[in-house]
């Protein structure tokens, strides 16, 4: 199993850097870059400020001024040395520091990640924990009417992107139309730190419950269907029969032989969940529901051309998405015994 991990991770270095190579060099190509963003918005702050704010006209066509600009950011170097340059300082885990807002990268990805925990923990939670045993239900219960029943709803949930399904909660229980019930803003209320913690907690869930239904609905119906799936093919396997014949209970064959084989599967979709989750976020739903989040961040960066937030995010996530993979596959083992690491690539 060692040298299996040994092969892994060395799998990860050119994976983690092909990836960051391939957005590096898409970067080039782009245009309007971060220098251009920062010209442009000195031009509209002149427009609308007049002569006494931002850059002047004169100023802001300065080649002169722009090549202090390029100069500045290290955009006067070939693109080769600042990539070679950039990835000394992410083997430190250095990431830069944000073009736009003058931040570490490390800060901004810490200051919105409070968010992202906490829609991505409760969306894998509630995911998980709700539509696994909905799912093995479905299969034991395969063709009745509560299968049937179950299929459609959480079908139709699927089928409802969540930020329209976002838009109708807000309309009808944040105060849009009808009720007012759930707040529209942020994680917690204004006086969250002068409550207590039974007022904190139950203030918390007040303002996630409805991006949490927003985020939960899409990957409920996946999970729940991938699991029936898998149990029902698993149960029509001749050991099944087999253990059936010998007098087993229907509890005994589900729990004690079924459900083994058939959680391989689902751990197969556990890292992409995981990282999906917790990094991944929706822009929209960060939109609607007001929440500043790692979501929002890569979505402005990318439009902004805020390059150290794009490839750091990029580098970490990454790195987070391989090493949770290979966790994933180590548990194999766990899972099935039949699974050995010692016979791989021989």
């Amino acid at each position: 199993m060692l040298s299996y991990i040994l092969k892994r991770v060395l799998l990860m270095i050119p994976t983690l850097f092909g990836a960051l190579a391939i957005t590096f060099i898409v970067i080039q190509f782009v245009p309007g870059g971060p220098v251009e963003q920062l010209m442009a918005e000195a031009r509209a702050g002149q427009r609308g400020g007049g002569e006494g704010g931002g850059y002047r006209a004169s100023r802001d066509n300065d080649a002169k001024q722009i090549a202090a600009l390029k100069k500045q950011y290290g955009f006067d170097k070939p693109a080769p040395e600042r990539f070679v340059e950039m990835v000394g300082n992410f083997l430190r885990f250095d990431l830069g520091r944000s073009f736009l807002q003058n931040k570490d990268v490390w800060q901004l990805l810490k200051e919105k990640l409070p968010v992202s925990i906490s829609l991505g923990l409760w969306t894998f939670l509630f995911t998980y924990l709700i539509s696994i045993p909905l799912g093995v239900i479905k299969a034991v219960r395969e063709g009745s009417r509560f299968d049937a029943v179950t299929s459609m709803i959480v079908l139709i949930g699927y089928a409802i992107p969540g930020f329209v399904l976002g838009l109708f909660l807000i309309v009808l229980f944040a105060g849009g139309t009808f009720f007012e019930w759930f707040p529209l803003r942020g994680l917690t209320s204004d006086n969250w730190a002068t409550l207590g913690w039974p007022a904190r907690i139950a203030d918390y869930f007040w303002h996630i419950t409805l991006p949490l239904i927003c985020m939960v609905i899409g990957s409920f119906a996946i999970v729940t269907m991938l699991t029936k799936n898998t149990f029902v093919e698993e149960m029509r396997k001749q050991y099944v029969l087999v253990a059936r014949a010998k007098g087993l209970s229907q509890k005994r064959v589900l729990y004690k032989h079924i459900f083994r084989n058939a959680l391989i599967p689902l751990i197969t979709g556990f890292p992409a969940a995981f990282v999906g989750a917790f990094f991944a976020g929706s822009v929209l739903i960060e939109t609607l529901f007001s929440l500043d989040g790692l979501g929002l961040l890569s979505y402005e960066s990318v439009v902004r051309r805020d390059y150290p937030v794009v490839l750091g995010s990029l580098y970490l996530f990454t790195l987070i998405g391989l090493v949770v993979k290979l966790i994933a596959d180590l548990l194999y083992v766990l899972v099935d015994p039949r699974v050995q690491f010692s016979s791989v690539g021989k």
